[in-house]
């Protein structure tokens, strides 16, 4: 309504702000989303009136807003039901470029810090801070309506809305920062809407490929903790925790999106094709590195991810050898993307390791324990350092 992104923040913040001021002395209201929307609306009249107060447009606007808030705007127009998918269709807009879309929306609407979202993109906090200003202030110069897409509208901005739920699920799944390694409820919330993009766009092979990918993802989380959140590496993990209903549905979603997919599969399927592979496994001896290997080859060509490339160095490593794992790694050690990427020093500590180089194992352990912010993901580093030092000395 305000085509103001900075002002509709503003003053849904106010909202809220005196919901938290006054239910609890009042009561919550019977329809607390009209009420949270009237207080807005309220307030940006306030805002136009002070701003121009003879301006005949901000009139006009004022007058609009003020509207009862029974009525529905999107009465008569094909949209999303849910709320938030919604508002990510909505936060996608073509005005911004994919990279600018998806990360306002993350921002706006998935909620994410710009420290996490500056971890999804391998930027610095001070790029993804100038890109979110530079996104509003676009949308601000463009006076772009901001508004719920529909039909040809919403196929458009379908890719970055699953870029911005990937990356949601992503951080659920391994946290930036905190006391727990992971989040499960992003990773709920992110299934969750995968679900719904899935039966709202049938047939669509990325939809179902990200779906997929998340099933069988999630299927694994009660198994990555110990009963005391301590991290559970994939080795080691009791597969019988796995969630079997999760990995059917994952495993049925993977099916339909190869059955529809063309000769190039896009990124999310050839993920979900890289989760099924361990999700297929008994036990970790079972693996099929070879496969994972080269499906994250394919990966690499499709996307160009860096962060796939330095996947591809483990599973070379466990289909061919350490040897040929740390080759690759080795080569992402000055890469620009990769600068600060606490997952290089650990990988290839892992490599050194299992090469049996224990003290170079150690002191990558203890540079990747010292570059991430997690801090059960730093606990579990530095226990690697410990034992590998321990080790070089035996």
């Amino acid at each position: 309504m305000l085509r103001d992104v900075a002002l509709a923040e503003d003053v849904a913040q106010d909202a809220v702000v005196a919901a938290l001021a006054t239910w609890p002395a009042d009561g919550i209201p019977d329809n607390p989303g009209a009420w949270l929307m009237t207080t807005a609306k309220r307030r940006a009249i306030d805002v136009f009136r002070a701003r121009a107060r003879h301006d005949r447009a901000a009139e006009l606007l004022a007058n609009e807003l003020a509207e009862a808030v029974d009525d529905d705007p999107g009465a008569g127009i094909d949209h999303v039901e849910d709320d938030v998918l919604r508002l990510m269709f909505i936060c996608c807009h073509p005005a911004l470029s994919a990279e600018a879309q998806t990360t306002l929306t993350l921002k706006l609407v998935a909620g994410l810090s710009t420290r996490e979202i500056a971890r999804a993109y391998l930027a610095s906090e001070a790029t993804v801070a100038q890109r979110v200003s530079r996104a509003k202030r676009t949308l601000a110069e463009a006076n772009a309506a901001i508004e719920e897409p529909s039909g040809a509208e919403r196929a458009e901005r379908l890719a970055a809305v699953l870029g911005v739920v990937y990356l949601l699920f992503n951080e659920g799944y391994s946290a930036t920062e905190g006391a727990d390694w992971m989040r499960p409820p992003l990773c709920d919330e992110a299934l969750r809407l995968g679900r719904i993009l899935a039966a709202i766009v049938p047939g669509d092979a990325e939809v179902l490929g990200l779906t997929a990918l998340m099933e069988l993802q999630s299927s694994r989380l009660r198994a990555r903790v110990g009963a005391d959140g301590t991290p559970v590496l994939l080795d080691d993990q009791d597969r019988s925790r796995w969630d079997a209903a999760r990995i059917r549905r994952g495993l049925d979603a993977l099916a339909e999106a190869e059955a529809v997919a063309g000769d190039e599969p896009g990124q999310y399927l050839l993920q979900a094709e890289l989760a099924a592979c361990h999700a297929r496994a008994a036990a970790s001896a079972d693996t099929d590195w070879m496969r994972i290997a080269a499906l994250y080859e394919q990966l690499v060509r499709r996307t160009g991810s860096p962060v796939a490339e330095l996947n591809r160095a483990v599973a070379l490593g466990r289909a061919y050898g350490p040897e040929a794992g740390l080759a690759l790694a080795d080569q992402l050690v000055d890469h620009p993307a990769l600068t600060g990427y606490h997952l290089v020093p650990s990988v290839r500590g892992d490599l050194l390791e299992r090469l049996g180089r224990h003290a170079e194992a150690a002191a990558e352990f203890t540079r990747a324990a010292a570059m991430t912010e997690n801090a059960r993901e730093r606990e579990l580093l530095e226990a690697r350092a410990v034992a590998a030092r321990a080790a070089s000395v035996e």
